[in-house]
């Protein structure tokens, strides 16, 4: 068989090039695990973990662009339940608006746009992507839900609105990342 330095050249360039592409959906993206082994899901590389008390449970934003936030709020519930029973995609999406991000008052307006049920690790998650207006300031922001042995997770990534179309498709990678790992 006699060699051919185009074939090789070709087959190298097709293994960078597959290499490449298995690590460009999680490019720019950093793990993080909880300390119990229980969840784990990915975050955006140079976002740095910050405390506020009383706040969510876990709490990144980017150091360069502030406003760009991931939260985990972990929320105990009264029993076991199952997602579906508090609602569809959509009820639960405003449930959330009308109890939580713009109760009555708040002087904040909410826009649910997209509300859609996924199935991972077992679970039932319920996507949720949301335009708001917090105080004259427009954001867009993606959230998941779950319930997991009577525990609700309510997971969200969001930036200003002028800065979506830059994020959205690393954001949507970091909300499809939450899972539970036992």
């Amino acid at each position: 068989m006699k060699f051919n330095p185009f074939k090789y050249l070709l087959l190298i360039i097709l293994c960078i090039t597959l290499s490449a592409c298995s690590r460009g959906l999680n490019a720019g993206l950093e793990a993080y695990q909880s300390p119990d082994g229980r969840y784990a899901f990915l975050y955006p590389t140079g976002w740095t973990r910050v405390k506020v008390d009383g706040g969510p449970e876990i709490i990144y934003h980017d150091l360069i662009n502030s406003n760009e936030t991931l939260s985990l709020v972990v929320s105990d519930l009264n029993k076991e339940v199952d997602l579906e029973l508090l609602g569809s995609p959509i009820e639960v999406g405003q449930t959330l608006i009308d109890k939580v991000i713009a109760p009555k008052g708040s002087g904040r307006s909410v826009k649910l746009v997209d509300a859609n049920k996924r199935e991972a690790s077992n679970h039932i998650f319920y996507d949720l992507e949301y335009q708001l207006d917090l105080n004259n300031q427009e954001r867009h922001e993606l959230a998941t839900v779950v319930i997991d042995r009577g525990t609700l997770y309510t997971f969200a990534v969001g930036t200003n609105e002028d800065r979506w179309n830059k994020v959205d498709g690393i954001f949507a990678n970091v909300i499809e990342s939450f899972n539970f790992l036992i």
